[in-house]
């Protein structure tokens, strides 16, 4: 810790957390998680307790006069066994609304993941300390964004002047659910992956919902997008469903029934969008699972490819073709009687055009670049005028 401040230490709590809807107490502090405790007790997947616990959208927010601030953070890293190290998860410092800075902290336990065997090993590690200095005197609101894709324990906030929570500028809550796309798969940063930017261009405040590997129009979320009070609700549904061959056709349908039916009982007439998945060349047409590519692993490199076979559409087995096909039928019918209830085909986020220009280099999961493009074309479409989600009178 820096000495040559006269630090003063806040608790984090809940009141200095946006885009958490839980918090949890630990050894060394308290754990920020995206899905309250009720809906975790449901399913013990870990990738599903991986995903919800990495903060995505997740950050404090506070008003001071402080021109330094200090966090205690003990981050979880992920190790691939065989694929190249990853980055160390990034914090997204803003002012007043402005990126300001962006850091690391070093350290933190470790997940190794075995792809080939499907094992992991968890070591522990130690606790890390983030540093801002240099921020602009009188008070500010300032924003740390929490790695969006690291679990994050945060032990301590250390400020040279006293904080209290941001005040609520009255700004419509946008509540989003969506596969690892949605999440930030290989976004830069938190402030770019692309709901985030798309919530900060639209001047929306984000609950991200984005669980990787976990959009799989389970019941306990949809309760909890239920439960969780918004002005705005998209759920981006299908390449989950594809790539980890969960279910057939006959199951799909009434299952998004069901969870459009969850969503409306606690939130009747609020603007309701859903988007079908984006293009993804390797399972347009060809069913799941999605399977490690291990001959690019053994040269270094992460892909992914598709191991069923176009012929078992006919026994139902899903594509992102017959999801969005589906999709598409489904919000007609239910938009009858529901005139708040929109469809977006995720292909005019990103389309073939793109594909060409932007491939996904894992062939699942967009870049940074692509992560940008996909928000920008989301608020252009959907805040918009005309769009779902427009302002009244625009």
């Amino acid at each position: 810790m820096d000495t040559k401040h006269n630090w003063i230490t806040t608790p984090v709590t809940t009141d200095l957390l946006r885009g958490a809807l839980d918090l949890e107490r630990t050894a060394h502090g308290v754990l920020p998680h995206r899905l309250p405790a009720r809906a975790r007790a449901q399913c013990a997947d870990g990738q599903l307790a991986m995903a919800e616990s990495q903060p995505s959208g997740v950050r404090l927010a506070f008003r001071t006069r402080a021109t330094a601030v200090e966090l205690d953070a003990l981050p979880t890293k992920r190790v691939y066994t065989g694929a190249p190290p990853r980055p160390d998860g990034v914090y997204d410092l803003l002012v007043d609304g402005r990126l300001a800075g962006r850091a690391s902290v070093a350290g933190g336990n470790t997940l190794t993941i075995d792809m080939a065997t499907g094992t992991t090993e968890h070591r522990p590690g130690p606790v890390g300390t983030l540093r801002f200095t240099g921020l602009p005197a009188g008070a500010k609101d300032v924003e740390i964004w929490l790695p969006h894709n690291e679990t994050t324990e945060l032990v301590a906030l250390r400020t040279d002047a006293p904080v209290e929570p941001a005040p609520d500028r009255g700004r419509a809550v946008w509540l989003h659910h969506g596969s690892s796309i949605s999440h930030g798969s290989d976004a830069a940063s938190p402030t770019t992956t692309w709901p985030a930017l798309a919530a900060a261009l639209a001047g929306v405040e984000l609950i991200n919902l984005g669980l990787g590997g976990s959009a799989l129009l389970d019941p306990f979320t949809a309760r909890v997008l239920r439960d969780t009070p918004a002005d705005l609700i998209s759920v981006k549904i299908g390449i989950n469903l594809v790539n980890s061959d969960l279910m057939r056709l006959r199951a799909f349908t009434p299952a998004v029934h069901g969870f459009l039916d969850t969503i409306r009982e606690g939130h009747p007439t609020t603007p309701l969008l859903v988007v079908s998945p984006i293009l993804c060349p390797i399972h347009e047409d060809t069913p799941g699972p999605s399977a490690p590519d291990f001959a690019a692993l053994s040269a270094g490199q992460v892909r992914f490819r598709a191991t069923g076979d176009p012929a078992e559409r006919a026994n139902g087995k899903l594509t992102l073709g017959v999801i969005r096909d589906e999709l598409a039928r489904i919000v007609e019918q239910r938009a009858a009687e529901d005139a708040n209830l929109h469809h977006l085909d995720g292909r005019d986020l990103y389309g073939e055009a793109d594909s060409a220009e932007l491939p996904l280099p894992d062939r699942l999961h967009p870049d940074a670049a692509t992560h940008r493009r996909i928000g920008e074309r989301f608020v252009g479409l959907v805040f918009g005028a005309g769009g779902p989600f427009a302002p009244p009178g625009a």
